[in-house]
């Protein structure tokens, strides 16, 4: 079982719809050799998605209503095999956690580079910003799916 850890500032927008996207598209690969989490940096345990990323949740088919917040720990990066963060200072701190060598910014690894690879904070924005992030979260998404599985299957093979 792979252990994905998606992180973002307060678990409560991009994190959560990044989880939900990334568990829709393994569903739809079949994959069950995945198990995919979230945290913020900043969290507050707890606290329920935000209002804009639920709706837009279930614009798309998906429910973040028994999404509560969680704040990164060093055991939660202990336990993951690979953590996607949603801008560099997200991965800067899982790396004092002791996150090295399997922490990447999503976009970087889902080949994007430089300003282009961070995904910006919606929260407080209008829902139109939601739909935004969304979308930017699933064509990341998509793209980390794919090197996910493909990466994962050639540790299989070699094993």
């Amino acid at each position: 079982m792979k252990r994905v850890l998606l992180v973002c500032t307060g678990n409560i927008c991009r994190s959560p719809l990044a989880e939900a996207i990334m568990r829709r598209e393994l569903a739809e690969l079949g994959r069950d050799d995945f198990e995919v989490t979230s945290a913020g940096t900043g969290a507050w345990d707890g606290a329920p998605a935000s209002e804009g990323a639920y709706l837009v949740a279930l614009e798309h088919g998906l429910d973040l209503s028994a999404h509560r917040a969680r704040l990164l720990t060093r055991e939660l990066v202990q336990q993951a095999d690979i953590i996607l963060t949603m801008a560099r200072h997200h991965r800067a701190r899982v790396e004092e956690l002791g996150g090295n060598g399997r922490t990447y910014v999503l976009g970087e690894y889902a080949g994007r580079s430089g300003p282009e690879a961070e995904i910006s904070d919606p929260f407080g924005g209008e829902l139109e910003v939601y739909r935004r992030t969304f979308e930017e979260l699933e064509e990341l998404i998509k793209a980390a799916v794919k090197r996910l599985t493909a990466e994962h299957d050639a540790e299989g093979k070699r094993q």
